[in-house]
């Protein structure tokens, strides 16, 4: 089940529903007709995403799934402003991205801690970097990690840690300038299936506690599902999408429902677009 849609008063000054007419788009991410073509100079184009459409509210948890190759990772760069997109129009929170913009915070497949500097210096590096209030974000770092059970490691370096300890880190970085959007990119594929768990947990208790806009690539269909509001089915190469899975699966999700029948439904449903469990 969907978290509600945010009150007026809650919405980012560059949209405004009071405002903005009966049809006013409430989407706080918006992709249309979004293609990406990589152009080696010594051999053929390669076509990673074809005309890819979507829409995500503000305050969503979305997923997206598909087999290697198909783009996914290709569409988390462009919505981080990190990759130029080829054609087609991508804005987040009303602002067009052409650039890494401060509204979006990034998580990637591997902590990426830089290993000189402590746990609470790694999480203060977006603070630094966009020249942000050091008091402020110093409190803000503080809150993070005592949110996530890493207050007593503040000190400590990356290397101290365990993976999903340094992962939590991660997070926090990117929380850190408070972001509305986060976007991640197989952050829990190199953890054991109990950390990777855990970290499942976490991360739903860090979204109802950010709310802030969250979309995850997994090459898990059971914790798309599991996590998501809806899920995002792409397509083998060119990336499209094949379907918007609506998810309605109530909250707060316990673990016990990534096994359920329910759950089973529509992990079933996106594996026959797969025909096998590989992408498991």
């Amino acid at each position: 089940m969907s978290q509600p849609a945010p009150q007026a008063g809650a919405t980012s000054p560059t949209w405004d529903p009071a405002t903005g007419g009966e049809h006013a788009d409430p989407s706080w991410i918006r992709v249309e007709g979004l293609d990406k073509v990589y152009q080696p100079k010594k051999s053929a184009p390669t076509v990673a995403l074809s005309n890819v459409d979507l829409h995500v509210k503000r305050g969503e948890f979305v997923s997206v799934v598909g087999p290697s190759g198909c783009g996914k990772t290709t569409l988390l760069k462009i919505l981080a402003g990190l990759s130029p997109r080829t054609k087609g129009e991508v804005s987040i929170a009303g602002r067009e991205v052409n650039r890494p913009i401060p509204e979006v915070g990034m998580v990637f497949q591997a902590a990426t801690l830089l290993p000189w500097r402590t746990i609470l210096q790694n999480v203060l590096v977006p603070a630094e970097i966009q020249k942000l209030d050091k008091k402020k974000t110093l409190a803000r770092a503080h809150d993070l990690l005592d949110m996530v059970g890493l207050s007593e490691f503040k000190d400590k370096y990356p290397f101290e840690l365990s993976g999903g300890m340094q992962q939590r880190a991660g997070i926090c970085r990117a929380l850190v300038h408070d972001p509305a959007v986060i976007l991640m990119d197989e952050p829990f594929g190199a953890l054991d299936a109990m950390t990777r768990e855990y970290m499942n947990l976490e991360l739903l208790r860090i979204w109802q506690q950010s709310q802030a806009t969250i979309v995850l690539v997994t090459h898990s269909i059971p914790e798309a599902v599991f996590l998501s509001d809806r899920v995002i089915v792409m397509s083998p190469r060119p990336g499209r999408i094949a379907e918007v899975m609506d998810i309605d699966l109530p909250r707060p999700r316990e673990l016990r429902m990534m096994s359920s029948d329910a759950a089973g439904v529509y992990v079933e449903r996106i594996r026959k677009y797969f025909n096998a469990s590989v992408i498991d």
